[in-house]
């Protein structure tokens, strides 16, 4: 018997959440790999169709998963101005001048440069992940990059790609992370400046 209900909980970066059946009932357990049909990915307050099943402990679980309506639509809207973009091109800009002027070694402009295409790639590998229902990279490795001096790629990537740039949360920590990482290089400028 197929049951009726609603997603909660939905954790994307894990791939699981809950259903609760409409009208009552224990509500049942949500794997991606569950799902018939991974054309898009899930959202809270989805409605699902689904058939019911035991784990080896005796969970309930949901399977045979289908969409039942069309998707809900998140309550934020994707940021998709080009303030990530013109922000990174104008540190880019000045770690060029800091360079040229000989306050920063080359090897930081380096760093840079390299992290953010390894990020820039990391974030497309994610979103093409997301979309095909493969394992995720964890968000916690993606701020990491961010903080190790990556995160001009990573600005560039959430607007090219339409990734990471809609979740608030992610957002917060990820500008934190750029925060750090400019204080800590503005520190490292300073020293450096002090020190010629």
């Amino acid at each position: 018997m197929r049951l009726q209900g609603r997603l909660s909980q939905w954790d994307d970066d894990k791939g699981f959440g809950f259903v609760t059946p409409n009208g009552g009932g224990d509500r049942a357990f949500v794997h991606i790999k569950a799902f018939e049909r991974t054309g898009r990915r899930p959202v809270d307050g989805d409605i699902l169709t689904y058939a019911t099943a035991r784990d080896a402990q005796g969970r309930l679980q949901a399977t045979a998963i289908r969409f039942a309506t069309a998707p809900v639509r998140p309550t934020a809207t994707p940021r998709r101005g080009w303030f990530g973009p013109v922000f990174a091109g104008a540190f880019a800009l000045a770690l060029a001048g800091l360079i040229a002027t000989g306050r920063l070694p080359v090897h930081v402009g380096t760093l840079y440069g390299v992290m953010s295409v390894v990020t820039l790639i990391v974030y497309g590998a994610d979103k093409q992940a997301a979309t095909t229902g493969r394992w995720r990279t964890p968000e916690v490795h993606l701020h990491l990059l961010a903080l190790l001096g990556g995160w001009p790629g990573a600005l560039l990537a959430q607007r090219w790609f339409r990734h990471k740039s809609s979740k608030a949360e992610f957002q917060r920590t990820f500008w934190v992370s750029v925060c750090v990482n400019l204080l800590a290089l503005g520190w490292y400028v300073r020293d450096a400046f002090n020190a010629a």
